[in-house]
C-alpha cells in the first residue's frame, strides 16, 4: 500500500479518467493492463461508497504521485517475473481509526473493506491498532492473488522484502515475497484426478479457473470439449492433483467456475525426470525445463512466461525468443558433450 501513516488526507485530488489518460499508451501493454486494473478495483470501492460513477471518482490516496508509482511500480514488478500464479496469506487490516479527508473513518477504512470483499480475501485483524492495509494495498493484492491461504508446496526460489516506514510496536514492518516453483508429484507416484462437466460458463473465464487450481496446488489442468445431454456441447474440466491438495483444488474449482458438484478418482503416473537449467541468449536470461530418461533429453521447453515477457520487453516475436532459448541449450549440450569428450 501506499508509504507513511496511512493520512488519507495528504494527497491531492485527481480524477479516474485523469489517470487512464496519464497511463495509456505510457507502459508496455501488461503493465498498463495490471495497473488500470488495480486503480479500477479502488475506484469501483470509491463510487459505491459515494453513490458515483467511476470516471466521477475523485481519488484521495490513490491519485497522488506517490501511490500511482506504488501501483504502477508493482504492475512492472510483477509483468516482469510473469508468475504463473500469486497466493497470499489473509490479509492483515489492522484496527482503531485513521484520519482522510472525509474526517475521522474507522480501520480498515471503508474503500478497503469494499475491495476485499469483492475480491472475496481472507484477512484477519492483525493485533495492531492502526491501519496496515490502504486501498492501494488491497487492490493490488486483489488484482493479482488467485488464491488466499497456505501456498501449495514449492521450491523456493529467492525472498524479497519491503519495509514500511512505521514503526510497529511488537513486529517488523515488513512485506516479504517469496517466488517459488511448484513441487510436482514425485516420479511414478498416485495423483487423483478432479473432474467436472460445465455447460452454461462463459469461456473468458476458462483461462481464470485453470490459473486459479494450478495456484491451489494442481499439477496439471486441462479443458475437453463433449457434449452433454439434449446435444449441448459443454467442456469437462479435470485437474490433477496431489492428495493432500485436492481439497484446495475441488475449492478452486467451485469458486472459478459454474459447477455444482465434482468427482475424483485415483491415478497412477509416470513422468519424466526433469530439472530447470537456465540459459543465456540476448534477450536475457530465459529458465529451460529440461525432462529426461535415463541419461538421455527427450524434451527442452523454455518457460512460456518468461520468454512472453522477454518478448514485451524486447518488443520481439515470441517465436525469437523461443528460438533463442532452444538454440542456446542446444549450445550448451554441445559445449557439455565436446568437454566430457575432450577428457
Amino acid at each position: 500500500g501506499a508509504h507513511g501513516d496511512g493520512a488519507h488526507g495528504d494527497h491531492a485530488h485527481v480524477h479516474y479518467a485523469d489517470i487512464r489518460r496519464r497511463i495509456a499508451g505510457a507502459l508496455p501493454p501488461r503493465v498498463e493492463e495490471l495497473a488500470l486494473d488495480i486503480f479500477d478495483r479502488v475506484a469501483r470501492a470509491e463510487a459505491k461508497l459515494h453513490g458515483t460513477t467511476v470516471d466521477a471518482v475523485a481519488f484521495h490516496e490513490v491519485g497522488a504521485i506517490d501511490s500511482i508509482v506504488d501501483i504502477v511500480g508493482a504492475a512492472a514488478a510483477l509483468a516482469w517475473l510473469a508468475p504463473l500464479s500469486v497466493t497470499a496469506g489473509p490479509v492483515a487490516l489492522g484496527s482503531g481509526t485513521v484520519r482522510c479527508a472525509h474526517g475521522l473513518l474507522p480501520v480498515p477504512a471503508p474503500a478497503t473493506l469494499e475491495i476485499v470483499r469483492e475480491a472475496r480475501a481472507a484477512v484477519v485483524d492483525g493485533g495492531v491498532a492502526r491501519e496496515l492495509c490502504t486501498p492501494t494495498g488491497a487492490a493490488i493484492l486483489a488484482a493479482v492473488v488467485q488464491t488466499w491461504g497456505a501456498p501449495p508446496p514449492r521450491t523456493v526460489v529467492a525472498v524479497g522484502y519491503g519495509a514500511g516506514d512505521a514503526d510497529l510496536p511488537d513486529r517488523p514492518n515488513v512485506l516479504r515475497a517469496v517466488v517459488g516453483r511448484p513441487r510436482e508429484a514425485a516420479r511414478g507416484d498416485e495423483v487423483v484426478c478432479v473432474e467436472a462437466n460445465v455447460d452454461d460458463m462463459n469461456p473468458e473465464l476458462c483461462e481464470h479457473a485453470v490459473e486459479a487450481m494450478f495456484a491451489a496446488g494442481a499439477v496439471d489442468v486441462w479443458w475437453t470439449p463433449i457434449t452433454m445431454k439434449k446435444g449441448r456441447p459443454a467442456l469437462l474440466l479435470s485437474a490433477l492433483a496431489p492428495p493432500d491438495a485436492v481439497d484446495r483444488v475441488v475449492e478452486a474449482m467451485w469458486r472459478e467456475t459454474t459447477t455444482i458438484g465434482v468427482r475424483f478418482h485415483r491415478v497412477d503416473r509416470r513422468v519424466a525426470d526433469r530439472e530447470v537449467v537456465e540459459v543465456d541468449t540476448r534477450f536475457g536470461r530465459i529458465p529451460v525445463k529440461v525432462a529426461r530418461a535415463g541419461d538421455a533429453v527427450v524434451n527442452a521447453a523454455p518457460e512460456y512466461e518468461v520468454c512472453r515477457a522477454a518478448a514485451h520487453r524486447a518488443g520481439a516475436p515470441l517465436k525469437e525468443v523461443f528460438a533463442a532459448a532452444v538454440a542456446a541449450f542446444d549450445a550448451m549440450r554441445y559445449r557439455a558433450a565436446r568437454d566430457r569428450n575432450s577428457r
